[in-house]
């Protein structure tokens, strides 16, 4: 007879950290494509400890599945490390097929390991797929407008600046917008990229733009009275 004996009992805080995990997985999966296969247990319930999977069908797990003793293994030389670092290593499926993975260990309230993402990168798959996800002109990666493009930015300052002159250049060139319009829809933009979320932004906005602040501060009351 199966013990279902919790093997770690959760708090509350530790059910809700294990939740986000479960909603972050096949997200995470879409991201990776289908040569991985994902798989997150929590340790509350050794017997039932898979919570969420992504192509669990590799090795045969769904979820509800046990833990396997490579997990327990892996779980153990994480706990003896003092660092408590993931592991990665080379491992093979039932049928050998040369796997590259990593167990990482999920850390609840007072810094106890409460699960593991366990992830399998299946060698076989043929290279054609893996490419499928770098392509353009897949379905599944929609095109970037060419006016917008991530800012690796040293500071926060910069971030804005940045963030700002590329919206403005779009803007000013823009001829269906009236001159006294501008700095209203580059507010808009600057607000859609949630920029006025980084602290002091609506001062640094307003001294970039050489309006006042509470102009900003009026043109943001306007976007979130439309929404």
């Amino acid at each position: 007879m199966t013990n279902d004996k919790p093997y770690l009992a959760l708090t509350a805080a530790d059910k809700a950290i294990m939740e986000s995990y479960a909603a972050m997985v096949p997200n995470l999966g879409e991201y990776l494509g289908e040569g991985y296969e994902i798989i997150l247990h929590s340790l509350e319930n050794l017997h039932h400890s898979v919570i969420q999977n992504v192509n669990g069908h590799y090795s045969g797990r769904a979820n509800g599945a046990p833990i396997t003793d490579l997990a327990l293994s892996m779980l153990s030389k994480i706990e003896q490390d003092q660092s408590h670092a993931n592991i990665c290593y080379l491992n093979r499926s039932k049928s050998g097929v040369p796997l590259r993975s990593s167990t990482i260990p999920i850390f609840g309230e007072h810094q106890r390991i409460i699960g593991l993402l366990c992830i399998n990168f299946y060698t076989d798959i043929p290279f054609s797929s893996v490419l499928k996800k770098f392509s353009f002109d897949s379905p599944v990666v929609p095109p970037i407008s060419p006016e917008i493009r991530e800012n690796f930015a040293e500071s926060t300052d910069e971030l804005i600046e940045t963030a700002l002159m590329e919206i403005k250049n779009v803007i000013m060139d823009d001829r269906t917008i009236s001159s006294q319009n501008k700095n209203k829809e580059i507010i808009l933009e600057l607000y859609h990229r949630g920029i006025f979320n980084i602290k002091d932004s609506v001062i640094k906005v307003a001294a970039l733009l050489g309006i006042s602040k509470n102009t900003v501060y009026m043109h943001i009351r306007n976007v979130k009275a439309k929404e």
